[in-house]
């Protein structure tokens, strides 16, 4: 980046502080000027217009906080236990009455079983795998809307790459360029992970890094439930020698740079670098992002009403950044898939490690989360999506991807699960089809996974049809899917 000789304390713009050849050559990067940021601020023209247009549903939403379940949890002990079914398939978990009548959830889940008449659920998830049998294929699929030619037997993918897909989020943020100085997309509290292979289908991959999220991955291990008490934002602080009417003047200076390379101006004007420059200035010193991080400006009560723990944390934390601005939240949930303890990957030990782990942490953050933006008016226009990328196994014991399961374990099982999606023009109440006796298939109105990023490109007004160019310059839709219009009120 570019160097201004001088010491702590100094106007950086006086004028025998001049910069030498070298500086000009450091130029770059600039992150002293903020420039780091315009790089996650840089938006291209939204989405032409479309026949959608005036559809339900449409442009609804302002915002979406994905609750990203990795995993797979397990549908049929949680949201649809099924009854007069062998030993083997029934859940160990009694079923309990919801809001909605004749709907049952499981005894796990007791709080979002009084709040189901906030949101839908779709107990007809489903979709035949393509190498998606295992956690890496079908998280890039749920998460880009694509599957990868490069897929190993056991559903391994190499590494990101910046020819992969982007993530659903990057593409949002593209086609809709914020206004605001807020961060645009913001990624917690870990990254997407399978054993080795960490972030792929987390990244903006082809459309370039100027799109991928704000990573907020804060320092601990899985089972640190204090995790989010660690929040660090550096990139959004000044630095002590730079505060903002100084760091406004070096504005100027650059300005002063830019003036002096007509040729170079000239070649980038199309871009509107200077719009995408004062973003990222503006975002720095607002201190808008940097207050929305500020977990504890939230009262005790409140905290406690999340739940602390790294989840109910994440969650709070979402509200609080879609109430400032944030456009795009994905928490991903803190326990990576193949994995113990509060993992969702329930192979073994389902029984108790849902009920005393997973089971109420995403009760009771979840459940908030829905209540607490109803409360505050943000539901209407912020939706919500509570999804894994596949369900769990109807027969206990058995082996669907390879894996060995106990007697008390269920594989992996992408045919029949049950997702939840709610506010933003979403119906309240509602249950989108359902499973069959066993929760083994759809018994009707199967919905596949891309069709849950349709149904989110449509609420905010975008078609899922809109084309954007790979690394290569060939023209891709951003999902080839339609939004589930039944869905919306």
């Amino acid at each position: 980046m570019i160097r201004i000789p001088g010491a702590i304390g100094k106007d950086l713009c006086d004028s025998h502080l001049k910069a030498s050849r070298r500086d000009f050559l450091r130029v770059g990067g600039a992150g002293m000027l903020g420039m780091s940021l315009n790089t996650v601020l840089r938006a291209q023209a939204a989405s032409k217009g479309s026949k959608l247009v005036g559809a339900p549903g449409w442009g609804k939403a302002k915002s979406v906080i994905m609750i990203y379940m990795q995993g797979g949890p397990s549908h049929l002990d949680l949201w649809d236990p099924k009854e007069n079914v062998p030993d083997n398939i029934r859940s160990q978990f009694k079923p309990i009455p919801t809001k909605i009548p004749g709907v049952n959830f499981t005894e796990i889940l007791p709080r979002l079983a009084k709040v189901n008449d906030k949101f839908t659920m779709c107990r007809s998830m489903s979709y035949t795998p393509n190498g998606l049998f295992n956690h890496t294929a079908a998280i890039y699929q749920i998460m880009t809307g694509y599957t990868t030619d490069k897929v190993s037997p056991s559903g391994q993918l190499e590494p990101p790459s910046p020819k992969d897909y982007p993530n659903f989020g990057s593409n949002i943020i593209k086609q809709q360029p914020m206004k605001e100085p807020m961060l645009p997309f913001v990624m917690m509290p870990r990254p997407l992970q399978e054993s080795n292979v960490v972030n792929k289908a987390g990244t903006a991959g082809f459309l370039g890094k100027a799109f991928d999220p704000y990573y907020l991955f804060p320092d601990g291990d899985d089972l640190n439930m204090n995790k989010m008490d660690n929040i660090k934002v550096d990139d959004l602080q000044l630095r002590p020698e730079a505060f903002a009417v100084r760091l406004r003047r070096r504005a100027s200076l650059r300005q002063a740079l830019s003036d002096q390379m007509p040729v170079i101006d000239k070649a980038v004007e199309k871009y509107n670098l200077d719009e995408y420059y004062s973003r990222a200035l503006n975002l720095i010193v607002s201190g808008r992002a940097r207050d929305a991080f500020n977990l504890p400006e939230e009262s005790d009560k409140m905290r406690d009403r999340y739940g602390r723990n790294t989840f109910g944390q994440s969650c709070l934390l979402a509200r609080r950044l879609v109430e400032a601005g944030t456009k795009v939240v994905e928490v991903i949930w803190p326990k990576v898939a193949n994995s113990d303890n509060h993992s969702w990957d329930h192979h073994s030990g389902l029984t108790k490690r849902m009920k005393d782990q997973s089971g109420p942490m995403l009760d009771q953050g979840l459940s908030a989360l829905f209540e607490d933006l109803d409360d505050r008016g943000l539901l209407s226009e912020t939706l919500v999506v509570a999804i894994g990328e596949f369900g769990r196994s109807p027969v206990k014991g058995v082996s669907t991807s390879g894996n060995s399961n106990s007697a008390d374990g269920r594989d992996h099982w992408p045919y029949c699960y049950t997702s939840v999606i709610g506010g933003a023009g979403i119906k309240r109440g509602y249950v989108h089809g359902k499973s069959d006796k066993t929760g083994s298939a759809p018994a009707e109105n199967p919905v596949h996974p891309t069709e849950i990023l349709a149904t989110i490109y449509h609420s905010f007004g975008i078609d899922p049809e809109t084309i954007v160019y790979n690394h290569l310059k060939q023209p891709r839709e951003l999902v080839k899917a339609q939004a589930v219009n039944k869905l919306f009120a």
